[in-house]
Order: structure tokens, then sequence, then C-alpha cells
């Protein structure tokens, strides 16, 4: 009698017990009936999970995952990656969950780690990777299959991973795991019982990772030397020395992001911020990049902006003047997270105890913001960035000698204050005035700057930037950004970035000004500042028109409005 036959009878015998209301008594007789009249090859599984009947299916489902960590059999791996390929298509169907693949998928992990000759047998050792694999899988979406994880016994075998009891092939998938049942409210506590040893082991996988795959892996540069079943992991078995490189340094950036997550569902909670709080490790979150590699991960700046939120974050935060200068950095980029920067800085000014001690540093970097309209969903960020920056400021005169942020802040007085007030009175002929005399005055800077005169074409776009009427965005554009390139000639690449900073906040859309983008990042790259230059200079090629990229010249100054 072949399987499916018997698995038809078992079927016909399923619905006449049903039909007697022996329900308990079916379980037993399908169990033994599967046990005795099928095949002992693991192999049987995969016609197992295509069986149309639901009741037959699932009692041998739950037989199966009862007896996988009991047994041994050479295809334990081919069993456990289908079933990592269904976790990761179906993370949703409650079939496996419901039938006992956590208990499962935890013992298997705990035979891996206790028994190193079954682990070293056949390709066992792949198999805990593939369970916690399919842990994080079937819990990143559904708060109920994170509790039957739980209830299952899945932490501790995931904190034995976690610890790198095998590698940091494991250590990702564990991690990405325990950051799922981290992030429910109904499971955080059993992941919180572990708690410093989580946020300490997080920390330093955040802070090593990225170090630590290059020398054990993409470093070696002889593949026979590699970890084997890494590679096969990594590759699937297929692809080159080049894959093999490429998977690893985004597993590596993976396993980062999957170590800051599990501290950003802490840091929520306001649980372990004086752990997080520690000046090295705040320096390093601002070298954690995600938008470059993880497109959706703010990395580093997630966290730090979380930090910001608590008072002990603030006040360590404030501490750092590296940390301020990074957050300043990004809040004058076009990294995607631009906006992170501005909010941490804005916490930082708006709280009374730190808003001194980060004030010098942040002023000098938010007035060049002040005229941003919207920011991705955001509205009005330069009217936020103006209040924030004015909070105590009344605009009087003194006489007394001024810090260069109190100077700062009489300019963001004069232009958002006394000269909108002012600039409001102009009529439409007033202002058609003004604009042909700035555009003399910038033809005027044009030519100085043609024959060489690189000074006297700064004042002249400074005199034009004067008499500019505010509302004439786009021709303040242009000599923010010519103004821009000369201080670049003149090897200032501070006042380059403030007034290519300046231009992109007028351009329609923010940041779009392509010319503004390649001199920032050419003035960030002569301080350097390697991944500033490199973002504007990623922005600047996507926005190029095919025959700027054609030509590979940007201008050195613009002519034309």
């Amino acid at each position: 009698m072949d399987f499916h036959k018997k698995m038809e009878k078992l079927s016909i015998t399923s619905t006449r017990t049903t039909n007697t209301n022996t329900n308990t008594n079916t379980d037993f007789n399908i169990t033994n009936m599967w046990k005795e009249q099928t095949c002992t090859n693991l192999c049987c599984f995969f016609c197992l999970v295509k069986e149309p009947k639901s009741s037959i299916r699932r009692v041998g489902i739950a037989s199966f995952f009862k007896e996988l960590p009991l047994i041994d059999d050479q295809e334990h791996v081919m069993v456990l990656k289908k079933l990592w390929n269904m976790a990761m298509t179906q993370p949703d169907d409650p079939e496996f969950p419901s039938l006992g693949i956590f208990e499962c998928m935890a013992k298997l992990i705990h035979r891996g780690l206790d028994n190193q000759d079954w682990l070293l047998r056949d390709q066992n050792i792949n198999i805990p990777y593939y369970a916690a694999h399919v842990i994080g899988s079937y819990t990143m979406n559904r708060v109920d299959f994170a509790e039957k994880a739980v209830d299952s016994g899945v932490i501790p075998q995931l904190m034995e991973l976690f610890r790198g009891r095998m590698s940091w092939v494991e250590q990702r998938v564990a991690v990405r795991a325990l950051g799922h049942l981290a992030s429910y409210e109904s499971t955080f506590d059993a992941v919180a019982e572990y708690e410093t040893e989580v946020i300490n082991l997080s920390m330093h996988l955040a802070s090593t990772c990225l170090e630590e795959v290059y020398t054990m892996f993409v470093g070696v540069k002889d593949r026979n030397k590699r970890v084997k079943y890494h590679r096969d992991l990594l590759t699937r078995g297929v692809g080159g020395l080049e894959m093999e490189n490429r998977k690893a340094e985004e597993w590596a950036s993976q396993l980062q992001y999957w170590s800051l997550y599990v501290l950003n569902s802490f840091a929520i909670k306001g649980r372990s911020i004086t752990l997080m709080c520690k000046q090295d490790f705040l320096k390093q979150l601002c070298e954690m990049w995600g938008g470059l590699v993880n497109q959706t991960s703010p990395a580093g700046i997630g966290l730090i902006r979380i930090l910001c939120y608590s008072e002990i974050g603030r006040r360590s935060i404030a501490e750092s003047q590296e940390v301020i200068e990074k957050l300043c950095n990004l809040s004058r980029s076009s990294d995607d997270w631009q906006y992170m920067g501005i909010d941490c800085l804005l916490l930082l000014l708006t709280d009374p105890d730190t808003r001194y001690k980060v004030i010098e540093i942040a002023t000098l970097c938010l007035v060049d913001l002040i005229e941003l309209t919207t920011l991705g969903e955001r509205s009005n960020v330069g009217e936020a960035i103006t209040r924030t920056l004015l909070i105590d400021f009344s605009g009087s005169q003194s006489r007394t000698k001024k810090s260069r942020a109190q100077r700062t802040l009489e300019e963001i007085w004069d232009l958002k204050v006394e000269r909108s007030k002012q600039e409001k009175m102009l009529s439409d002929e007033k202002v058609e005035e003004k604009r042909v005399l700035v555009r003399l005055i910038k033809q005027e800077g044009n030519h100085s700057f043609w024959v060489g005169e690189i000074e006297e074409a700064l004042l002249k776009y400074t005199q034009a930037l004067l008499l500019c009427p505010l509302r004439l965005r786009k021709e303040r554009v242009v000599l923010y950004s010519n103004r821009a390139q000369c201080h670049l000639l003149l090897s200032d690449p501070d006042s380059a970035i403030s007034d290519a900073t300046r231009a992109l906040c007028l351009s329609s859309p923010v940041n779009s000004h392509g010319k503004s983008l390649w001199r920032r990042s050419q003035a960030y790259d002569m301080k350097g500042l390697a991944i500033e230059s490199l973002i504007d200079c990623i922005v600047f090629i996507n926005g190029c028109n095919r025959s700027e990229m054609t030509s590979n010249v940007c201008p050195p100054l613009e002519k034309n409005h």
C-alpha cells in the first residue's frame, strides 16, 4: 500500500471515529496508525504537508514535530530548509505554530549545542541556524505566535546562540528572533529576565560585528579557509567569492540592525538607559549608518533619538561634543534620516538642563535650516527650528561682547522676524525692482568669478542676497550656491557647507538642487567627512539628467536662474 493510500485509509478511520464522538481516542489512534503504517524516512514530511485532509495532516505534523528532535536522520537539514522556506513565505499561517513547531525548534537548538557529535554529523551544523530563523520568521508579525514561542521555551536556547556559542551567523538569526519577542508588550518581560546581559551583548555586537565579520570571513581571501557551512548558507551553494562577500557584508549589517532593534525595544520603555548612555558607545552609535545598506533602518541615529526622549539620555548626549557635531552633520545632509538629527538637536535645545551645553554648536548648524518648509511628511520644519532657537532671545541689542552663537541668533531674528515683517509691506512693483537689481549685482559677481577675482565675486553675491526679497526663493538658491563655490575655491569648507545647505533648503523639493549637492559633497570631502560627502554625491548623481551624467561635468558656477 503506497503512502497516499495509507493516508486515505487514515482519513476514513478518522471520519468514523469522529462520528462516534470519541475525539480523545481519535488523536491517539491516528498517531499510532501514522507510526505503524508510514515509512520512517523524514522525507515523508514533504508529502505530509500536502495531505488534503486537515485532520490527518495536523495530527501527523504534530507527531512529527515531537519526534524530530529525538531521532537521527541525514535528511534533517532538508526538512529544516523546507520549514525555513515556509516560515519565510507564510509567516502568518497559524498551522505550524499551533502544532508545536516552536518547541521542536527549541529542542533542536538545544540538541545541537549539547551534543557536538550529532551537530558535526551529516549537515546538522546548519540546523540551529534554520531553527532560530524559523522562530524569528513566525514571531515577526503576530503577538499570539510570539506568546506561543515564549511558552515553548525558545528564549533560553536563543540566548545561547546570542551569546556566541556557535558563530556570528547564528547570532544574527537569534538576535532577530529576540528582537521580535522584545517588541511585544506581552512577551517583553520574558526577554527582560536577561536584561543586563541582553543589553551588554547587543551593544557589543552592534559595535563590533562589522569588523568581526570582515576579519573572520570577508577578509579571508582564500575561500578554502572560510567556514564551509557559512559559505553554503550565504549563497545557497551558488555563487563565487564576490557573492559570498556581498552577502556576508549584508548579513553583518543586518546583525548590527537587529542588535540595535533590541536596544530600541528596551530604550522605548525607559529601560537600561544608563547602560546605553556610556560615552564610548554613544560615539560609536554616530558611526552606525543604516540607509546606505539597510534602506529602512535609521541605525544608530534611531537609538540616539529614542535616548533623547529621556532625561538621562539627553544629559549624556549633551556631554559629548563629538556626538553633537555628528548630529549637526546629519541635520545638514541629504540623508533620509536628516529629520532625526534635527529632532535630536531640538529635544536637547528644548530642555533647560541641556540647552546651554549644546547651543553654541547647534545654533551654527540649525541657522542654515530655518527656511526649510517640508521635509518628508513634516511641514513647517524651519519654523519649528526658529521657535526653538529663539526661545529666550528678545532681539534687543547688547553692547557686551557676543559669542558667535549669539550673533547667529541675531541673524535669525533679523531674517525671520524683522526682515519678514518689513517685506510684507513691499508691493509687487517694488519686488520686481529688487529682482532686476539683484540680477545685475549677480552678473557683476559672475564676471568677477570668471576673471579669477573670487573674493570680489563673494562680496557681490553677499550684497545681492541682502537685497533679494525672501519670497524670491529660486534667485536665492542660485546666489547661495554660487557663493558656496567661492568658499570652496577659497578653501573655506565650513562656509561652503553652510551656503550649500541654505540653497538646498530653499530648493523645491528640498535637497534637489544638483550643483549645491555637488559643492557640499566637495566641502564635506575637504573636511574628511566621507559618509556625508558620499551621500550628497549619490543624491546628486541620482538627480542628474541624462546629459549631465553623459558629460560627467558639473559647471562650476550657475549663470542663469
